[in-house]
């Protein structure tokens, strides 16, 4: 039924209303700051119990969605992100995919893009959690090492942006500049999305054929420190530490999704 006309038009419905709860929760909590503020005077144990906050409406929050018929998921070894101190770093297909890491992992840090703490629906759940924008990078540097080292969990997306479906995986440098800096180990996550929705510059309201179906992976972790040649004269070698790092993780990403993604087409 849910890939029939009448389904597609109820998971639409269900879409609006799913966008709609989520804009109500995000004013609710942004609401709870100055109350928060009040009651909880250590700045520290306040930005905890937001971060929680957020981790239980999320985790609601995709109950909603699935309870709805919008989409459904399969978890593969997300059991590691149980762990504290994590820095994960996932592949962006879609708009929700942060919403399931947020869902997955307690007391999760993450960076974000600065307009997105200027939003009415999402600035306040933004200030009571602590999360780092992306406007200054020298200051996400120094943020993001002092997350890790309070034992957050830190997600980053090297893309930067949202993945641009049929095309190769592009990462930036900021990923690899904060693994270089700081001792965790990277905790690389896939998550896949059939049938694309929510990527770049698509609307809500464009609903898929079929209902959605994500995919989320956990991988072993993997050491950041490369050794690659001498750097030329015109080289800091942590520039070009970080040039390698980019590559390798896309590399491997690349074909780690890949490989993933044909194991879900033959399950």
């Amino acid at each position: 039924m849910l890939s029939s006309p009448l389904g597609r038009l109820w998971r639409g419905i269900a879409t609006a209303i799913s966008f709609l709860t989520f804009g109500l929760g995000g004013l609710l909590v942004g609401g709870m700051w100055p109350l928060l503020t009040l009651v909880v005077r250590c700045p520290d144990k306040r930005q905890k119990l937001a971060r929680s906050i957020i981790h239980h409406c999320m985790r609601g929050f995709v109950g909603l969605m699935r309870g709805l018929g919008v989409l459904d998921y399969r978890l593969h070894d997300c059991e590691r992100l149980q762990r504290p101190g994590l820095l994960v770093l996932a592949n962006h297909p879609t708009l929700i995919d942060v919403v399931f890491l947020l869902a997955l992992i307690p007391h999760a840090d993450c960076v974000v893009k600065g307009r997105l703490a200027r939003n009415p629906f999402t600035r306040g759940p933004i200030r009571a959690a602590g999360y780092i924008t992306n406007e200054e990078p020298q200051g996400v540097l120094e943020a993001a090492g002092v997350s890790l080292a309070r034992g957050n969990a830190l997600i980053l997306f090297p893309e930067g942006t949202r993945s641009v479906p049929g095309r190769a995986l592009k990462f930036r440098r900021g990923a690899a500049n904060i693994a270089l800096r700081t001792p965790s180990e990277i905790t690389p996550v896939l998550i896949d999305c059939q049938p694309s929705t929510l990527t770049k510059g698509e609307p809500w309201y464009h609903i898929p054929a079929r209902r959605v179906m994500l995919n989320i992976k956990v991988l072993p972790d993997m050491a950041p420190h490369v050794a690659p040649p001498p750097p030329t004269e015109d080289e800091v070698p942590l520039s070009r530490d970080a040039r390698q790092l980019t590559r390798r993780l896309a590399s491997d990403f690349a074909a780690e999704l890949a490989a993933f993604q044909q194991r879900i087409r033959e399950s």
